[in-house]
């Protein structure tokens, strides 16, 4: 892992985003922008599990150091007949950044929502996932 002993503590942010396709047959089960399936309702299981892996993203990638989350807010939209939205924003106070977090939370999401729904349909895709936010470091990254 890389040494921020020297690094100043400040406020980090990361915002990550991904856009999935679920097809008409599955946005069209929806109601008031959720679906329950079998499994459960399918947006909010899906933010559940995305928190679960920012708090865990040092577990699952290696070089990743263990931080002390702020906060994480999770947010899923239904963008057209087709495709859904999923934006993750992770907030520390601390040395290192969180973008990793933001894009583990986001990839997580996405994979949910595709448990979730893969007895309607697995012709469903992730298309990109993408970091579009972040602050706090050295260097600030705006790609949206």
């Amino acid at each position: 892992m890389v040494n921020v002993g020297n690094k100043k503590v400040t406020k980090r942010t990361a915002i990550a985003k991904a856009e999935m396709f679920l097809g008409l047959e599955i946005i069209s089960r929806f109601e008031k922008d959720e679906l329950t399936t079998k499994k459960g309702p399918v947006f909010q299981t899906a933010i559940i599990a995305g928190i679960q892996a920012v708090k865990k993203t040092s577990e699952l990638i290696p070089m990743c150091h263990p931080l002390i989350i702020n906060g994480v807010d999770i947010n899923i939209e239904i963008i057209d007949n087709e495709n859904i939205e999923i934006i993750c924003q992770v907030e520390i106070d601390g040395k290192t950044g969180v973008e990793m977090e933001a894009l583990t939370g986001t990839s997580i999401a996405a994979l949910t929502v595709y448990d979730m729904c893969k007895a309607i349909t697995q012709k469903m895709i992730i298309k990109e996932i993408k970091l579009l936010e972040k602050t706090g470091g050295k260097s600030d990254i705006h790609n949206k």
